[in-house]
């Protein structure tokens, strides 16, 4: 990356989960300030929020929560439909995804950029683990960024540090930033909102810990 964007301001779209805190480091690591932002949308825990704020803080960095709420109005998914199964649907997407999620989320980071003087936007979106998620893709970003620049005649650049990396691959990332014990001990990316290694059932849970475990064998800290 250019040294020329260390005296520039990103805005991250965070969750404070593993990916998002991954970027959170990257961001921090590249940028001269950096700005984040939560989406309240109706999550299956409140607790995703609370993690974020206390990242946040712990981190010293300014942080909007922005109300999302209508989202769990659009379609029921088991990620705001709390009495739902996690499963696949008949077209192999699981029932986690959330229609036009990510297509909102960038639109009004995209406003909030706009207004804090951001032209960086920082979003853990990823197409190797990314669960048939067809808001993760490589291709969608790059229309949304077009799309961002069109409608507020800005230069915005959306960075997905994590595009091409599996969930080994974000844990070593995370480990060159030194945060690899920080993001396994703070982060939550539970569906079912157990914190760190999580209930090690759920899909996510399932990614996080096999990348976990790969990466610490690789490295023979197991």
């Amino acid at each position: 990356m250019s040294e020329t964007l260390k005296n520039e301001k990103a805005l991250v779209v965070f969750s404070g989960g593993q990916d998002s805190t991954t970027c959170m480091f990257y961001a921090k690591a590249h940028f001269k300030e950096v700005e984040l932002v939560t989406f309240q949308y109706g999550q299956r825990h409140d607790l995703e929020i609370e993690v974020a704020k206390n990242i946040a803080s712990e981190q010293g960095l300014k942080h909007h929560v922005l109300d999302m709420s209508l989202l769990s109005q659009l379609s029921p998914n088991a990620l705001t439909d709390h009495s739902m199964q996690i499963e696949d649907n008949e077209d192999g997407v699981p029932n986690t995804f959330v229609p036009a999620r990510n297509l909102l989320f960038l639109s009004f980071a995209g406003a909030l950029a706009y207004q804090i003087g951001a032209k960086h936007i920082i979003t853990g979106v990823c197409e190797t683990d990314f669960s048939g998620y067809p808001d993760c893709r490589d291709s969608f970003i790059k229309s949304m960024n077009l799309s961002l620049n069109l409608s507020m005649d800005k230069d915005f650049v959306i960075h997905t540090p994590l595009m091409w990396l599996n969930k080994k691959e974000t844990w070593a990332l995370s480990d060159e930033l030194d945060a690899l014990s920080y993001i396994r001990n703070k982060t939550l990316t539970c569906y079912n909102g157990v914190m760190s290694d999580g209930c090690g059932e759920c899909p996510a849970c399932h990614l996080r810990n096999q990348g976990l475990q790969q990466y610490l064998e690789s490295k023979g800290s197991l």
